[in-house]
C-alpha cells in the first residue's frame, strides 16, 4: 500500500510542470561539486557520526580533511592509489602561496575551500583560499601572541557550514564559513575564571554533534561544551585542583557504549563523558614545565598519553564496571613526543621521540616494546595513508616511510625548507591526491597521486 501511494503521489506531481523544474533545480544542486550554504549557513551534506567498527573511534559528519588529524582526528587518511615512492627532489609541486603569517596551524579542507590560521601583523587571521591556493576572504580572530614563540597555533574546525577556531588569548569564534561573517564569540578564559598558560592556548577544538568542546582549566571547568550554533554553555567537567588547560587536543571515541573524549591538562591525562561531561578518570602526566602538547591516541580499549622529561610514553587499559570507567596503567615507554603526537597502524604506534631519543619509533601497541627504529629524521609530525607514512621533521625535511614487519624504509624524501630551521612543527594534511605543507608564512602543496 506505501509503494502504491508513492507512485500516485509522484504522478501527480510530474504532471504539473512547477514540479518538474523544482526536480531539476534539486537534481542539479545535489550534482554539484561545491558545497553549498544556505542563509542559516547549513552545509547540505550527511550529519550521521559514524564509527570505526575495528577500534571505536568516531569520524567527522564532514567530509574531506574538516579538523584537527583528519577525519578521526587520528592522522590517518583512507585514500589509496597514491605514489609508492618520490622522485630526486620529491613529488611534483603544485602551488605554494606567501602571506599566511607566522604560525604552527595545519590547514583544514572542505569541498573547495581551504582554511589556515596565521599570525600577521598585530592579528590572528584565518584564511579561506580556493583549491589553487587563492585567498577567498580572510578575517581577524583577535590579537596575535606577542610572547615567546610567536605564532598561530589552533587550527580550525568546520561542521554545518560553520568555521571555529581559538586564538591564542583563549578567543573562540563562529564564523559563515561561506562568507566569513561572524556569528558569535565567546572568552573561555573570561566565562570559566581560567588564565593563559606560559605559551599560550593552543587547542583544536571538537565539534560533537551539536556541541563544540574547550578546555579552559579554569576554576569552574576542567572541560566545557557550548553550544555551537550560539555559544552557550551546555555541560562543564568539575577542575582539577592545582591544574590548569594545555597545549593538547581531545579525541572522541566510543569504549563500553559510551562516548568519551579523552585530553591533557597541564599534569594529567583525563577522559570524560561526551554527553554529561562528567569526569571519569584521571591519570598522572606531569612534567617541570606544565606542557603537554600530544593528542592523546585510542585503539582496541587502549589510550596512550605522552609527555617528557617525567611520564614519557605511558598506555591505560580502560575497564568499565557498571557507570565507572578507570584507566588501568599497562606500560610505559621512553617515547619523550611534544609537538609531532602519534599515528596508530596495525597495532603499532608511530613516533618521534623529543629529547633522550630525536628520532623516530614504531612501538608495539599491546606492550609498549620498541619494534624498530628510523634515524634519518629528526623529531617531527606524521600522517599515515595507503601503507606509508608522510613525516616533516622539525627541520623542514619531508620523508615518505614505508613500514615493513621489521623496520621503516625511506621511500622518498626532500627539504621542504632550507637553512638553520628548527621549528617545522606544523602537521602534514592529505586529501585527494594532494599533499599540504606549512612552515610559517608559506603553504605549499604537492600532487602524490599516481598517475
Amino acid at each position: 500500500m506505501r509503494i502504491q501511494f508513492i507512485k500516485s503521489c509522484l504522478g501527480v506531481v510530474m504532471k504539473d510542470k512547477r514540479f518538474k523544474v523544482l526536480l531539476l533545480f534539486i537534481a542539479v544542486v545535489f550534482a554539484s561539486s561545491e558545497p553549498l550554504y544556505s542563509e542559516n549557513f547549513t552545509l547540505l551534506s550527511p550529519l550521521t557520526i559514524a564509527s570505526s567498527p575495528a577500534d571505536g573511534l568516531i569520524g567527522s559528519p564532514e567530509p574531506g580533511w574538516p579538523q584537527w588529524r583528519g577525519l578521526r582526528r587520528d592522522g590517518i587518511s583512507d585514500e589509496k592509489e597514491l605514489l609508492e615512492s618520490w622522485p630526486v627532489g620529491g613529488p611534483k609541486l603544485l602551488w605554494k602561496i606567501y602571506g599566511m603569517g607566522t604560525g604552527w596551524s595545519s590547514p583544514i579542507i572542505v569541498g573547495q575551500r581551504i582554511y589556515i590560521t596565521g599570525d600577521v601583523g598585530g592579528d590572528l587571521l584565518i584564511f579561506a583560499l580556493d583549491l589553487n591556493g587563492q585567498v577567498q576572504w580572510k578575517v581577524k580572530n583577535g590579537q596575535n601572541w606577542k610572547n615567546p614563540y610567536p605564532g598561530a597555533r589552533a587550527c580550525c574546525v568546520f561542521s554545518e557550514g560553520r568555521l571555529y577556531n581559538m586564538n591564542a588569548h583563549g578567543r573562540v569564534v563562529c564564523l559563515n564559513a561561506g562568507s566569513g561573517r561572524e556569528l558569535w564569540s565567546v572568552n573561555i578564559l573570561e566565562r570559566f575564571d581560567a588564565k593563559n598558560i606560559t605559551w599560550a592556548l593552543s587547542e583544536c577544538l571538537l565539534v560533537d554533534g551539536k556541541n563544540l568542546i574547550v578546555t579552559p582549566g579554569g576554576k569552574t571547568a576542567l572541560m566545557a561544551a557550548l553550544d555551537k550554533f550560539n555559544g552557550r554553555t551546555v555541560w562543564t567537567t568539575e577542575p582539577l585542583e592545582n591544574d590548569r588547560t594545555s597545549h593538547s587536543s581531545p579525541v572522541l571515541f566510543r569504549y563500553a557504549g559510551r562516548r568519551l573524549i579523552t585530553s591533557c591538562s597541564s599534569a594529567h591525562g583525563f577522559g570524560v563523558d561526551a554527553d554529561t561531561g562528567e569526569l571519569l578518570w584521571t591519570v598522572p602526566l606531569k612534567n617541570p614545565h606544565g606542557v603537554n602538547a600530544s593528542t592523546p591516541v585510542y585503539g582496541a580499549g587502549i589510550v596512550y598519553y605522552v609527555t617528557p622529561y617525567a611520564e614519557m610514553g605511558r598506555a591505560y587499559r580502560l575497564v568499565a564496571d557498571g557507570q565507572a570507567i578507570t584507566a588501568r596503567h599497562i606500560w610505559t615507554s621512553g617515547l619523550d613526543t611534544v609537538t609531532g603526537g602519534a599515528v596508530l597502524v596495525d597495532n603499532t604506534l608511530f613516533s618521534a621521540g623529543y629529547r633522550e631519543s630525536k628520532w623516530w619509533f614504531g612501538t608495539g601497541w599491546q606492550t609498549g616494546e620498541t619494534k624498530y627504529e628510523l634515524k634519518d629524521f629528526t623529531t617531527g609530525a606524521a600522517i599515515y595513508a595507503d601503507g606509508r607514512l608522510y613525516c616533516l621533521d622539525e627541520q623542514g625535511s619531508v620523508g615518505l616511510l614505508k613500514s615493513g614487519t621489521e623496520s621503516l624504509e625511506v621511500v622518498g624524501r626532500f627539504a621542504l625548507v632550507s637553512g638553520n630551521v628548527h621549528d617545522a612543527w606544523a602537521h602534514p594534511v592529505l586529501l585527494d591526491g594532494r599533499l599540504y605543507l606549512r612552515y610559517h608564512d608559506t603553504l605549499f602543496c604537492y600532487d602524490v597521486k599516481q598517475r
